[in-house]
């Protein structure tokens, strides 16, 4: 069989085009070592002159590239495991609807039993402190070798198979996006796979690693810690039990599979949401019990937000008549489908985001304000949302036309209610 030769889709260039494209990808491993590197400093400045740079000694470790890998084998192990009912995503532009296993709790929860056991035989999960920046190179370099199979084999992929905004014809560029939509081997979905499974999870892994280490260090974790490995764990959790919520989103329904998201669920999840737990090792703080609820409590108002918000969403997807969202407003459109303007999506166009940004401003707080690191997190998240937001709008434009325009003026704010 020969490779398809396919013309652009799309003449519209997200993230920068050809320059966004070839600067994202050197800039973003670096700056998640870079981050790395300056969490285990003395100083933790992020505004350090001249920057941190590591010795090679401690960029790579064989033991390291091993982890990364059995990490992503287990979770493969996991994923293809009869456990779960089985879902279907969206109707693809052929027609065709793939079928995906909605086991990821499980797995999340066969992990957790898996490092208790490693615990109980006292494996010291502390040393993966140390580990950091190997497996972050690790990591990066797994990412980098996925992306180019999946820009190599898509090559061969059929024209329903690629995706609209991947397939321009600049090979950086395609490179980046990912040219095909849903990459599989067999019935294994490769960027379902790792949307959910080896970044998400191992997120609370080295989370758990540096809550061990500051045990070897003072003895017990402080609440500081406890609270970061909490909020993170419970964002998790929660995230793998609402796993067939994915299946709508664009990750899954829009974007292709290259680069960009291999990179970010593979190493800078991992790697960069974990940072406050990071921070903490080296930079311990003292919450008092009334700082400790205050921020409980944010991060509980966030989670409310976010979960009802998105609850809805999916409710009124999956069944419209159900009695929770039959007497919600809604704006028709000539698709046929129609647009919430009450209830959660009546009061800004994104409220999901909102409940994130709040939980992501209660996950640094622990850290204390001595540090810009800790809220590193917190600035990258709002311009990530801000972004996506923008590229939510010009696709809900095109695809629904004046009654996008309709639904604009009946809920003007996007985000944060009269601020944006």
């Amino acid at each position: 069989m020969k490779p398809t030769q396919k013309k652009s889709h799309s003449a519209e260039r997200e993230f920068g085009g050809t320059l966004g494209a070839t600067c994202i990808p050197v800039f973003l491993p670096l700056t998640v070592l870079y981050l790395l590197c300056v969490c285990r400093s003395p100083a933790a400045s992020v505004l350090q002159w001249p920057p941190l740079l590591p010795p090679a000694s401690q960029l790579w470790d064989p033991l390291a590239l091993l982890l990364i890998l059995g990490w992503v084998v287990f979770q493969s192990f996991l994923y293809l495991l009869p456990m779960g009912k089985v879902s279907e995503g969206l109707v693809l532009r052929d027609g065709s609807r793939l079928k995906y296993p909605i086991n990821g709790f499980s797995a999340l929860c066969i992990s957790a039993g898996l490092f208790a056991v490693l615990l109980w035989l006292g494996m010291p999960l502390g040393s993966l402190f140390e580990l950091m920046l190997p497996l972050a190179v690790c990591a990066i370099g797994v990412s980098f070798l996925l992306s180019l199979y999946l820009y190599i084999r898509s090559f061969w992929a059929s024209a329903p198979a690629l995706a609209l905004g991947g397939n321009t014809g600049n090979p950086l560029y395609d490179f980046f996006m990912g040219r095909e939509l849903n990459p599989r081997i067999g019935v294994f979905d490769l960027k379902y796979f790792c949307e959910l499974r080896p970044g998400l999870i191992g997120w609370v892994v080295v989370n758990l690693g540096m809550l061990m280490k500051e045990v070897e260090l003072r003895d017990s974790p402080s609440l500081a810690m406890i609270l970061v490995n909490i909020f993170q764990l419970l964002y998790v959790a929660d995230a793998l039990w609402n796993e067939e919520a994915v299946l709508t989103t664009m990750d899954i329904v829009h974007d292709g599979f290259g680069f960009m998201l291999a990179f970010g669920d593979l190493a800078w999840v991992p790697f960069v949401y974990s940072l406050q737990a990071a921070f903490l090792v080296i930079h311990p703080q003292t919450l008092t019990p009334l700082k400790a609820t205050a921020i409980v409590a944010l991060n509980g108002v966030g989670y409310f937000i976010f979960r009802r918000s998105n609850s809805q969403k999916n409710q009124f997807r999956r069944d419209p008549t159900h009695p929770s969202v039959a007497k919600l407003e809604t704006i028709a459109t000539a698709t046929g489908k129609r647009l919430l303007v009450s209830g959660w999506w009546g009061l800004v166009r994104h409220p999901n985001y909102l409940g994130d940004l709040l939980m992501a401003l209660a996950w640094s707080l622990p850290c204390g304000f001595s540090h810009l690191l800790p809220y590193f997190y917190v600035v990258y998240f709002t311009i990530l949302l801000i972004h996506r937001e923008a590229r939510d709008e010009r696709q809900c434009r095109a695809k629904y036309g004046l009654a996008w325009d309709t639904y604009c003026r009946r809920v003007p704010f996007r985000i944060f209610p009269y601020i944006y």
